[in-house]
């Protein structure tokens, strides 16, 4: 008998270069960690071939990142000639206006949502943000205290009452622009410091009606506080000076 016709399945060719999508979005948390802690400056020109070699990568992945980076407001094209250039955003007083406002809303929402949690819920909440309020307390009567320690227990504060209100695009969409708005606390931190004591009594009011259960009052101290806070923080830029906006 012949014998039978033996198929053979096409081979695979292993790629000795990474998922290019995968590649991209490593390069973009690494330029982004660059931008937010001001290793890659306000106003600062991304010229893909120093990128790619600073990195070590080639050009693709770099300019797939631009684009992804410049899509959530870290980066801002320029005309220049008879091309677009491509630099960090500047770091302004009408931005920051701009980026808080959008922030509180999204707060807002999010401390109304976990404000209308049953009350058990809200009990294990209520617990994590008093303790980091007074961690913030303490760090306010402190005689130096440490701004990455600030920074941590104020930003927790925040997240804990996103992540509290469950919803997947509110909390993605909340990650992408608190990150925006560390640039402007790392940048502004030693002087941002002084103005705590106001901002640890706001968070209280934050927690009062979250403990209350009363949604409107949530929501709305949440905008305060950060309404509040870019009134503090424009005064520091006053004082300082924008970033990048030459």
């Amino acid at each position: 008998m012949p014998s039978a016709t033996k198929r053979h399945r096409p081979r695979t060719k292993k790629s000795s270069e990474p998922d290019r999508g995968n590649s991209v979005a490593l390069v973009v948390a690494q330029l982004r960690s660059m931008i937010v802690t001001g290793k890659l400056s306000p106003g600062t020109w991304m010229i893909e071939a120093e990128l790619a070699e600073r990195i070590g990568v080639s050009r693709t992945p770099i300019r797939g990142a631009l684009q992804w980076l410049e899509r959530e407001g870290f980066l801002m094209s320029v005309n220049s000639g008879s091309k677009n250039r491509v630099q960090v955003a500047p770091m302004t007083k009408e931005d920051a206006r701009e980026l808080y406002s959008i922030i509180g809303h999204i707060e807002g929402l999010a401390a109304r949502l976990t404000a209308q949690l049953p009350s058990e819920q809200r009990g294990k909440v209520i617990r994590e943000l008093r303790k980091m309020n007074e961690g913030l307390d303490a760090l306010v009567r402190a005689h130096r205290p440490e701004p990455n320690r600030i920074f941590d227990l104020d930003s927790g504060f925040h997240r804990t009452i996103v992540d509290a209100s469950g919803g997947p695009r509110l909390t993605g969409l909340h990650r992408t622009t608190q990150l925006q708005a560390e640039r402007y606390w790392r940048l502004y931190a030693s002087a941002i410091v002084d103005e705590l004591g106001q901002s640890v009594r706001e968070h209280d009011v934050i927690i009062d009606a979250i403990e209350r259960g009363d949604p409107d009052r949530a929501e709305i101290g949440s905008q305060r506080n950060w309404a509040n806070g870019v009134e503090r923080l424009a005064g520091v830029i006053d004082t300082l000076g924008e970033r990048g906006s030459w």
